[in-house]
């Protein structure tokens, strides 16, 4: 299996005042094509640093980070714009969507960066709405939906450029217990239908259902183990 994350003796300190703090102190980490990874921690311990990181939202102070074959650690700014676009698919837990735009419009975004014909945006758009299980609400602006289906509109924001790696930060964080299991289920379908998936999580029941669970401690990784029983 073709590795799509590697990552080798990473590190990114920060420097506050005259003190010098190690968000990650090094980390050694592969992901391979299509695992369905939780990246787990407290507050501190260095997950949402290294999710920047593989993200490509911010670059290591040391060490090598390679993504589907690029080496991620040494290109410029409108390098990493480009990757970011091309290469991951975003979700947050406050779903980020335009609120005047409808949900297909919202969906078409990253094909607008991407440079892609307006009639093709529109296709691979409603694609991945039907994906998501919202091809009738393709017309719908954000305050027309409910939690879930934000959700599930920017799950599909995320998937329509074919992305190398999913990454989701906290994406049931705003959402009520019954509406997480939802979400959770379709990040299992875009699993299994070849996506790499990674969940950064503090939430112990989430990270339950992926298949791989990291956690980080103190800039480190405490353990790095599969999850033999996911939640179905």
């Amino acid at each position: 299996m073709k590795s799509i994350i590697e990552v080798e003796n990473l590190a990114r300190h920060f420097r506050v005042g005259s003190e010098l703090i190690k968000a990650i102190k090094q980390i050694d980490l592969k992901i391979q094509q299509n695992e369905f990874v939780a990246l787990m921690g407290q507050s501190g311990s260095g997950k949402s640093t290294l999710m920047n990181i593989l993200g490509c939202l911010d670059t290591p102070t040391d060490g090598i980070y390679t993504l589907n074959n690029h080496q991620v650690s040494e290109l410029t700014d409108n390098d990493l714009a480009e990757i970011r676009n091309k290469e991951i698919g975003f979700i947050f837990q406050t779903f980020n969507l335009l609120p005047r735009s409808t949900a297909l419009e919202n969906v078409m975004l990253p094909l607008v960066y991407a440079g892609i014909s307006k009639e093709e945006r529109e296709k691979r758009a409603l694609i991945a709405l039907d994906k998501v299980g919202l091809a009738d609400r393709v017309n719908h602006r954000p305050n027309e939906l409910s939690g879930g289906q934000r959700q599930r509109v920017a799950v599909a924001r995320a998937l329509v450029n074919n992305p190398s790696i999913i990454l989701a930060d906290e994406p049931t964080g705003n959402l009520d217990s019954a509406t997480s299991i939802e979400i959770m289920a379709l990040f299992q379908e875009i699993h299994k239908n070849g996506n790499t998936v990674i969940i950064v999580t503090h939430e112990e029941d989430i990270a339950q259902y992926t298949h791989r669970i990291i956690r980080l401690k103190d800039g480190e990784v405490e353990s790095d183990a599969q999850n033999q029983n996911p939640t179905q």
